[in-house]
């Protein structure tokens, strides 16, 4: 067994310090052929020293492998993998919105409807819940209205959306899972149309949207119990596609959403566009109907009761008033 020359032994040392602030490197030996040497980094790449001869394999960036880290500012996050685009909700651990956040959201769709090398999103959120909904009882700058509008232009998006709901999606929360195609989930997964529960009227489209996914039968339960449905149950009643394991419930997003983009993009989007026709019309006079009727709503003292028990964390007593 032939031990490193004395100069491959220095030439090693250089590259291990060199590369000491990156962290993760290490040296080995070829296996039966103790002249050649590797120094692997994982981040950076492998150099090998064969003899008298040097070569460096430089490992490739993420975006040449066509995956790119979360990037994106405020509330929400964007990354790529190939052709699909994950866009994350970053409000921890409930990711309730306003009108900021949805938004922020639409505009990023805006720019991912005109990328043509986009052709899937997977919808996701960092956290406990996937998105519980408008934060209650905070003094809002922004109407109903404005919100709305802004789910106007989430289901306008022309392209396939996957949703990956880890937790509870609630209220607005739901609505904003209906925005997607379909919807993968997991048995700690809660869908909630909790509005009645509120002193309160559906809103966000659903009851355009829920009906149409899992029939009138099985909306009308969630509405008018407020009941919460399980992953399981949501699987079982069609509101859910694909239920898998927690841990690997992103995974599972972006293998339908990989399936999706791997197809002719421009059939995908014209088959979508068939399948939907009409969808955008219903769901805005469904907004408008509903905004009318919450704005009514809003004024009685059933919903403030309804809201004030939440905060209290009772049973509500209405008196439909």
């Amino acid at each position: 067994m032939r031990e490193p020359s004395s100069s491959h032994q220095a030439l090693i040392i250089l590259i291990s310090i060199l590369m000491e602030p990156c962290q993760r490197g290490r040296v080995a030996a070829s296996a039966g052929d103790h002249s050649r040497f590797s120094l692997v980094h994982r981040e950076v790449g492998i150099l090998v020293i064969s003899g008298s001869k040097v070569r460096w394999a430089r490992r490739k960036t993420a975006q040449e492998k066509g995956i790119g880290n979360m990037v994106g500012t405020g509330d929400i996050g964007i990354e790529r993998h190939g052709h699909v685009v994950v866009a994350e909700l970053r409000r921890p651990p409930h990711n309730f919105f306003d009108i900021r956040l949805l938004t922020e959201l639409a505009d990023q769709f805006d720019r991912l409807a005109a990328d043509p090398s986009c052709r899937a999103v997977v919808l996701a959120s960092q956290g406990k819940a996937f998105c519980a909904g408008a934060q209650l009882g905070e003094k809002k700058n922004s109407s109903a209205g404005d919100v709305y509008q802004q789910a106007r232009r989430l289901f306008a998006f022309p392209k396939p959306v996957v949703v990956a709901v880890q937790g509870a999606a609630v209220g607005g929360g739901l609505g904003l899972a209906m925005v997607g195609d379909f919807r993968c989930v997991c048995p700690e997964a809660r869908f909630s149309a909790n509005f009645t529960a509120l002193g309160f009227h559906p809103g966000f489209g659903l009851t355009e949207t829920l009906p149409r996914v899992i029939g009138r039968q099985h909306a009308s339960l969630m509405f008018l119990t407020s009941r919460r449905v399980k992953g399981e149950e949501a699987h079982a009643m069609g509101l859910a596609d694909v239920l898998v394991q927690q841990p690997d419930l992103r995974g599972a997003a972006l293998g339908l959403a990989g399936e999706i983009a791997a197809q002719a993009p421009l059939g995908v989007v014209e088959t979508r566009a068939t399948l939907r026709l009409g969808l955008e019309e219903a769901i805005d006079q469904a907004l408008k109907r509903e905004l009318e009727i919450q704005l009514r709503l809003r004024e009685t003292q059933d919903f403030a009761e309804g809201v004030a028990a939440v905060g209290d964390r009772r049973v509500p007593e209405f008196r439909g008033q």
